[in-house]
């Protein structure tokens, strides 16, 4: 792509180009002057290059430049500059916010961020680098004036506003924290599935990506986060929290810092499947993929991805798991609630194992009472050792005390003898119980 040509188009196009070019080209001609250190590059650069890249990319598009042999290339490095800086601004944002994120164990993590982030700003360098070389090879007029370091201020100062919105509303804050802390929860066992528990070596990444895990699969669990962190925002966050409760402040770490890293993840995923991977079987698709692969490296945007990305979003929620069940814990209303044991065959596998998962559901704790004993009911271990204990003293009621949410769904199975005939055949559940069939 490196060859001088002529691009002939009519007078307004020409005209056109230049205008919403001359933005976009002021930021790459900065980028690529630049030196490649974590100061210099902030999330006001980011920002900007993202917005007028974007409105570039708008234009060239509704003028189909995705089909025109001239314009396609300069296309794809629009694109591939919006896609790189909106990560560099992710990862720049959590470099700026971790150490109020208060998280723990979190000293790998900002190493590996900050190789993550060299590696995406030699990236966009070298992509600013080759937008500037063809822009002039398509005869694209090149803004006059220069930007400096001073345009680009990091956002922070030593200066922090004073907290000073006073509680409110704490009874009805605590049902909102019971909520939050539950889908928490809930979002640690739906991501636990992809088993990102260790880094991976290469050849296994590719088999991860885009068959088992990619862009749509990231955007389900940025939309489950970014609702977690919107509720934590819109109902608990509002009340003076710097002040008050650690835990709490700890735990909108964990969802802030797996939101953006979701956030960062998702778009590297986009600009990999999009640009570098199998963008198509027309000769010119694949030399501007040659093009872009020699800028951004495929496999090392791999292991930003799965290595970094997705390792440190399962590092993280697992990490905040015994926080959400602490506040959880702490928070939920409690209750007690006297019940008959399954009929004819006691607390055998079935009913232990339906009420276990409801328990596990809800993920308040739960205990099951028998006489001074107590049992864990999240457990289908605990609650089959009650039931030994039940059938030898042949005992026909026991007391469940713990999370009220969990114990009206274990009422609910309890009037349908916990899920199974006179005979240890399952029945039918009742509709309110739906999330145990699955």
């Amino acid at each position: 792509m490196h060859q001088a040509r002529v691009a002939r188009h009519d007078s307004a196009f020409v005209e056109k180009v230049n205008l919403f070019s001359q933005d976009f080209l002021r930021y790459c001609v900065y980028l690529s002057k630049s030196e490649p250190e974590r100061e210099t590059f902030t999330k006001r650069l980011y920002s900007q290059m993202v917005s007028s890249s974007k409105l570039l990319e708008d234009f060239l598009d509704f003028h189909g430049a995705k089909n025109n042999s001239i314009w396609y290339y300069y296309r794809e490095l629009v694109s591939s500059v919006r896609n790189l800086a909106e990560a560099c601004y992710s990862q720049k944002h959590i470099y700026v916010r971790l150490p109020s994120y208060e998280l723990t164990d979190a000293d790998r993590f900002e190493e590996a961020g900050y190789a993550t982030h060299k590696f995406l700003i030699t990236s966009l360098r070298t992509i600013c680098c080759n937008v500037l070389e063809e822009g002039g090879c398509l005869h694209i007029e090149f803004p006059k004036d220069r930007l400096g370091w001073e345009d680009f201020p990091g956002i922070t100062t030593c200066n922090p506003l004073e907290s000073d919105i006073a509680d409110e509303n704490l009874e009805e804050e605590q049902k909102n924290i019971v909520k939050i802390s539950t889908d928490f929860l809930r979002a640690i066992k739906d991501f636990e599935m992809h088993g990102f528990y260790e880094p991976c070596a290469i050849d296994e990444i590719k088999s991860i990506v885009p068959a088992r895990f990619n862009e749509v699969e990231a955007r389900r669990f940025e939309m489950v986060i970014h609702s977690l962190q919107s509720s934590f925002d819109t109902y608990v966050n509002r009340s003076g929290l710097r002040l008050r409760n650690i835990k709490l402040k700890r735990l909108r770490g964990y969802i802030s810092v797996v939101l953006h890293l979701l956030e960062l993840t998702r778009r590297l995923l986009h600009y990999y499947e999009r640009h570098l991977h199998e963008v198509g079987y027309k000769n010119i698709y694949k030399k501007v993929r040659d093009e872009l692969t020699k800028a951004v490296e495929p496999e090392q945007l791999l292991k930003c991805i799965v290595n970094y990305g997705l390792y440190y979003i399962s590092y993280f929620l697992v990490n905040g798991q015994n926080l959400a069940h602490d506040l959880l814990n702490e928070n939920m209303e409690r209750g007690t609630i006297l019940m008959g044991v399954p009929e004819k065959m006691g607390f055998h596998s079935r009913p232990s194992l339906l009420v276990a998962k409801i328990v596990e559901h809800h993920g308040g704790q739960v205990e099951l009472c028998v006489g001074y004993d107590r049992f864990d009911a999240g457990s289908v271990l605990d609650l089959q050792w009650a039931g030994g204990k039940i059938q030898k003293e042949n005992i026909k009621e026991v007391v469940f005390q713990g999370d009220v949410r969990a114990l009206k769904d274990i009422r609910i199975l309890a009037g349908v003898n916990y899920g199974e005939d006179s005979m240890g055949k399952g029945i039918p559940l009742p509709k309110e119980l739906f999330y145990l069939k699955q």
